[in-house]
């Protein structure tokens, strides 16, 4: 499986039979370009600019907006639905996190995660490989709670998310991904423009991959 990084929380994953993207931005709301981009499979966390951004993708994808069980084209997708903030929804909504499962290799995208979840939801998810997980802190979860929330979930592979870049808006109130590479004991980092795993080649030990912004 291939995995680029558009910024914010989009990715982009190519699969032996499918493409899918993941919370495309509105490049108003972030300052980023989102590319057009073609894809079978788009997911959404939620109804907010910055992640659902239909008008990017070009095809006839499946659009995923709600939690449930979805497949196309031998990718398996299980949405799970949870929280934009910690009074249950009371301030920014609900967020739909997806486990997307593909040539052997299981993902999770968090979207816009506003709690740690307790064991018990963890328990739901099933093996995580790859967790795709918001550090930024406002609008989400922050650099504590994310390296919270991957000791729960011990994944293979953990790639940062919906973070402040040099790409993005001067007034972006996020925070950039320093404080949880630092916390996360992480030194000399070299943003990846692209990666290519194998379920063969994913290790016991975790390893945290920052990617670099491909538009």
């Amino acid at each position: 499986m291939d995995i680029k990084y558009f910024g914010h929380s989009a990715f982009f994953l190519r699969s032996k039979d499918a493409k899918v993207v993941t919370d495309p931005f509105d490049p108003k709301m972030t300052g980023i370009k989102f590319p057009k981009t073609e894809a079978d499979i788009v997911t959404i966390s939620h109804q907010h600019e910055d992640h659902n951004y239909k008008e990017g993708i070009s095809g006839t994808p499946l659009f995923i907006e709600m939690p449930g069980e979805y497949e196309k084209n031998g990718v398996r997708v299980t949405g799970f639905q949870t929280y934009h903030d910690k009074k249950k929804g009371e301030e920014r909504g609900e967020n739909v996190a997806y486990k997307i499962e593909a040539d052997g290799i299981s993902l999770l995208h968090c979207g816009d995660l506003g709690i740690v979840w307790e064991d018990s939801f963890i328990d739901q998810l099933g093996e995580i490989n790859v967790l795709m997980v918001p550090v930024g802190g406002v609008y989400t979860i922050d650099a504590n709670e994310a390296i919270e929330l991957v000791k729960k979930i011990e994944p293979s592979l953990v790639i940062p998310m919906h973070y402040k870049t040099a790409m993005h808006s001067k007034d972006a109130a996020i925070s950039p991904v320093d404080e949880f590479l630092k916390k996360m004991a992480v030194e000399a980092v070299s943003p990846t423009p692209k990666l290519t795993i194998k379920k063969e080649d994913l290790l016991d030990e975790m390893k945290t991959v920052v990617m670099e912004i491909s538009n």
